[in-house]
């Protein structure tokens, strides 16, 4: 009886243990990293595959996080970790991937943000239509405006945080010296900041 029932556990065990192994299909919402693959802060790829259901959205992950008191009220931007960093005065911290500067193309120091515009026009410099004499005199707003759908200007008159109509080239060094965010990103920093704040660009 005892050899009958030690072999009624060895049984037991090894369906328990296949059971374990057997393979689940993809269910919709995997996730690599604490990263949803619709994440659009995720460094991973979604797999091939993938296909999420109709009118399925992921959540955002809150970007906030403790900040330090000499960091209240100011933009910082971290140039070489493609981010910029705003903190409110009551001390919450919102991190933004970002576009920035080509090399050569790149500025550092302290300046403030001097206005904001919605849906702004985009005029390319002289320099910029001598290079390349195809560009128009102005982009009016739209899909194919370069800034996105929001514009905050800083102080040396050249300098922009504006989004992008290539959300492709955030997180690298792509523009001629503006700072390129997501438009949702933009959207929203543009409704916190005011002129006036602070902006400290870092190497």
């Amino acid at each position: 009886m005892r050899l009958l029932a030690l072999l009624a556990v060895a049984v037991l065990l090894t369906v328990v243990q296949a059971r374990a192994q057997v393979y689940e299909p993809y269910d919709g919402y995997d996730e690599y990293g604490g990263y949803g693959y619709d994440d659009p802060y995720s460094p991973y790829p979604p797999p091939p595959y993938y296909d999420p259901a109709p009118g399925y959205e992921e959540p955002l992950y809150d970007r906030r996080a403790p900040s330090t008191r000499s960091a209240r009220g100011n933009i910082v931007i971290a140039t070489r970790e493609h981010t910029l960093i705003y903190t409110t005065a009551n001390g919450e911290q919102f991190v933004y991937p970002i576009a920035v500067g080509r090399e050569g193309k790149q500025w550092y120091g302290t300046t403030r943000v001097v206005s904001k515009r919605m849906h702004p026009e985009w005029r390319p410099t002289a320099s910029m239509r001598q290079k390349n004499p195809r560009l128009p005199a102005v982009v009016k707003p739209g899909p194919n405006n370069p800034l996105g759908t929001r514009a905050i200007y800083l102080a040396d008159g050249l300098l922009r945080i504006h989004g992008t109509n290539d959300p492709s080239s955030i997180g690298t060094n792509a523009s001629s010296g503006c700072f390129r965010m997501y438009l949702e990103d933009v959207e929203e920093l543009y409704d916190m900041v005011q002129p006036g704040t602070r902006v400290i660009v870092q190497r």
